[in-house]
């Protein structure tokens, strides 16, 4: 039987972000008027299959990994994506709205964690609280879904690149696309939750 310590596994992030950045992509251009609302279909494909599916996947193995951000992000996500294909047909729009906003909060206490980790991290999740914000405010009736598209379709391009910079950079065992340096260094403390 092989000793658990020692066993690695690949980095999880770059799957995660790609079946985020992709399905966010598609979504975006409906929501900014770009694409036909027709194009739902293969959203919802997606949303279950590998933003959803493939997200939660990484999430997990990210718990494996250690690593409590990648953990709480892909899982939420994966999961954000699954219940969207769920209730996108469902659901009332102040409904969305309460939805999308919820989302929003958690979004933004995880994008303060991206101020520890690189800068492309943080501009995803930057424009991704931007997008749940004004998607929710849409979904309430405030304005529409166009700007929160617009904003959704960069941190979704974001993210692929930042995919793809985790992917290159690993084959290629040094910088290719560069991620930027964190805003500020982590200190140490103790992992968990306080008590």
């Amino acid at each position: 039987m092989a000793d658990e310590s020692k066993v690695t596994i690949a980095d999880p992030g770059p799957l995660g972000l790609a079946g985020f950045g992709i399905t966010t992509v598609i979504l975006s251009l409906i929501n900014a008027g770009v694409t036909s609302a027709g194009a739902l279909g293969v959203v919802l494909g997606l949303a279950l299959v590998y933003g959803g599916g493939a997200q939660l996947l990484a999430g997990m193995w990210e718990f494996k990994k250690g690593n409590t951000f990648g953990a709480t992000a892909f899982t939420s996500y994966g999961a954000f994506w699954i219940a969207f294909y769920f209730i996108i047909h469902a659901a009332p729009k102040a409904g969305m709205g309460v939805f999308l906003l919820m989302f929003g909060i958690l979004t933004f206490y995880l994008w303060i964690g991206t101020f520890y980790l690189n800068r492309a991290l943080f501009f995803v999740f930057l424009t991704l609280w931007l997008a749940f914000l004004f998607l929710a405010l849409g979904s309430f009736g405030v304005m529409g879904s166009q700007a929160g598209g617009w904003i959704g379709f960069v941190c979704g391009v974001l993210a692929l690149y930042t995919s793809a910079a985790g992917v290159i950079n690993s084959v290629a065992g040094h910088v290719v696309l560069p991620v930027g340096s964190p805003i500020s260094q982590p200190k140490t403390v103790a992992s968990g939750i306080a008590r």
